[in-house]
């Protein structure tokens, strides 16, 4: 399962504590910087790929599609996507089967489907709710750092992959 997730430099606000009496202030910096980061988990293993990207594009789509196919040399991959413009685009799709790539996109607005998905929004507030964004780099790399400490078992719990009704199962 491959998808990507947008970081921004303002914060997710989820919840804070502070002394009773007392305002938390989060510093929220104000620009508008982003980086892309774009992830690919093997349902059966828990092992992930990670790459971070300033923007989202075929080009960077194809580079992401290189970096699965690295990590993952010599396997038969099935990649499951969503119907992105990079994603769907005819000079990837070429490239993913020059790279040996087999493509499944899934139906439109069904990110229940996604893995990849479910992982991002099940670490996004783990690793960057309520903390002030020092870079959008730093909070990119925070991201990725929380996911790859994650043992390969709880990647998959928190991606759905091993609830009984996840839909790939037999």
């Amino acid at each position: 399962m491959l998808d990507e997730i947008i970081i921004l430099e303002t914060p997710p606000l989820y919840s804070c504590y502070a002394r009773r009496g007392e305002q938390k202030s989060i510093p929220i910096i104000g620009g508008h910087a982003r980086r892309i980061v774009h992830g690919a988990i093997n349902i059966e293993t828990g092992d992930i790929a990670l790459l971070i990207t300033p923007t989202w594009n075929r080009f960077t789509h194809q580079d992401f599609l290189q970096v699965i196919r690295r990590h993952w040399r010599g396997w038969q991959i099935v990649l499951f996507e969503d119907r992105g413009t990079p994603h769907t685009a005819q000079d990837s799709q070429g490239f993913a089967a020059r790279l040996g790539l087999q493509l499944r996109f899934l139906p439109r607005a069904t990110p229940e489907l996604n893995v990849m998905d479910q992982l991002w929004r099940q670490s996004k507030g783990p690793a960057l709710a309520n903390c002030p964004t020092t870079s959008i780099e730093a909070s990119a790399f925070a991201l990725c750092d929380y996911l790859i400490g994650l043992s390969p078992h709880e990647r998959l719990r928190k991606a759905g992959v091993l609830s009984e009704h996840f839909w790939l199962t037999e």
